[in-house]
């Protein structure tokens, strides 16, 4: 994957462990924030860390955040920064602007300034959290609006059968991804057609949330 030079504006909880995590995945992370405290605790842990009012277009200008292919706005509860922010950002041409909303009304008007995608931090962990207690063995959901959901199954009534026999695509609108071979430690990716289940594999499977209920694996 190409490295990725990133923008982050806010360095409070979510701004600063967003930037420690792309750091991690070799990506180069410039940091601003107004607060001398977030600057210190980042400055160790990013590419540059820089203090000043993200709300100053100037200020952006100089730091050259005009350069970034992507720039994530999160400043907290602060919804009239975020949005001066994202609108300063867009007028500087920033092609990817990411921003932190905090209610249903802050999304509409940062929807409507140009933010290219506006994400709820709080609203997506509660989804997951929901979804991890309503649907044991649930390894992830795709929020695409399609409610996709990546979820760990174990075999049994399909054992003795192939892949091809169970024709899972077909019936329920199912891929299998990856299978764990019992009682081998390690996952098997992209399996075969012809690929025999046995009682007390493990499947990672791909599956639309509505035909979850239907699969008795």
């Amino acid at each position: 994957m190409e490295s990725l030079e990133i923008g982050i504006i806010g360095l409070g909880k979510f701004g600063y462990f967003l930037a420690q995590r792309m750091m991690e995945l070799g990506h180069d992370v410039v940091g601003l924030d107004s607060n001398p405290d977030f600057v210190r605790r980042a400055q160790d842990d990013l590419t540059r860390v820089f203090q000043g009012d993200g709300t100053d277009r100037t200020v952006l200008e100089q730091l050259g955040f005009q350069n970034f292919s992507n720039v994530v706005v999160s400043v907290g509860a602060a919804m009239e920064a975020s949005i001066l922010i994202c609108l300063h950002l867009k007028e500087l041409g920033v092609p990817n602007v990411w921003v932190k909303a905090i209610s249903w009304e802050h999304e509409k008007v940062l929807t409507k300034i140009g933010a290219d995608e506006v994400f709820f931090p709080e609203r997506y962990g509660a989804q997951q959290l929901a979804l991890r207690m309503t649907h044991p063995g649930l390894i992830d959901y795709l929020p695409f609006g399609m409610g996709v959901l990546i979820q760990q199954l174990t075999v049994d009534n399909w054992a003795g059968q192939t892949l091809r026999q169970l024709d899972l695509t077909n019936k329920y609108r199912l891929q299998v991804v990856a299978i764990r071979h019992h009682p081998k430690p390690s996952f098997e990716f992209l399996p075969q057609a012809d690929t025999m289940l046995q009682k007390g594999d493990e499947l990672v499977i791909f599956v639309q949330e509505e035909m979850l209920k239907k699969i008795k694996p």
